[in-house]
């Protein structure tokens, strides 16, 4: 569920190069099971900035299904938010993710962060303090400018961080960084898990 006001401010379908790359890290995500599917569409979001120095960054739209082949309509441009009245001002033909102020905070925090992805896994969640992995302090509903707050408490410098009883953010300077930081991730979190659970 959408938890702000988009303001549609061009129907135009997002062209950028940088989509095909984003498109293969979507298919990663959904064969790793790292953004599974939930309620016609998918427990995850990925994003990739634009332009150096700026804000402005292409993003899946709610409630599409990574499972499926994705055309480039699936796809939303936000170019910027106003968090305090919960705007996000977008083009496109459908609603941006849900999750789309929090990619524009951090984009706008660090600088040196150029993709942000999101996604869900129990066997993550299930240990960021044994793998040492920050964790914000208390659950938050998604998309809501709570969860904002709470990732950009514990944001610094670090590539990885988890939500707490909700998913995990893989950044990278690169899309190829972010997803790469996520499946390391995930391997060493699967890994932690079987070995309990086998026990």
């Amino acid at each position: 569920m959408v938890k702000f006001r988009t303001e549609i401010i061009g129907k135009e379908v997002p062209q950028d190069p940088g989509i095909e790359e984003l498109k293969y890290w979507c298919g990663e995500f959904h064969r790793s099971n790292l953004a599974p599917p939930h309620k016609g569409g998918t427990l995850g979001n990925l994003s990739f900035r634009l332009k150096d120095g700026e804000d402005a960054f292409i993003i899946t739209g709610s409630r599409i299904g990574l499972k499926y082949k994705l055309s480039d309509d699936c796809f939303v441009t936000v170019h910027s938010c106003d968090l305090t009245k919960g705007t996000v001002f977008a083009s496109g033909t459908r609603e941006p993710s849900s999750e789309s102020r929090l990619h524009f905070a951090i984009y706008n925090r660090r600088k040196d962060i150029n993709a942000v992805f999101h996604g869900h896994s129990r066997e993550i969640l299930a240990h960021p303090d044994k793998l040492n992995i920050p964790e914000t302090k208390q659950k938050a509903p998604h998309g809501s400018i709570e969860l904002v707050q709470s990732v950009l408490e514990i944001l610094d410098g670090d590539f990885f961080l988890v939500m707490k009883d909700h998913g995990f953010i893989s950044l990278g300077n690169t899309m190829k960084e972010a997803g790469e930081h996520a499946l390391k991730m995930y391997k060493k979190c699967l890994d932690e898990y079987e070995n309990i659970h086998n026990k």
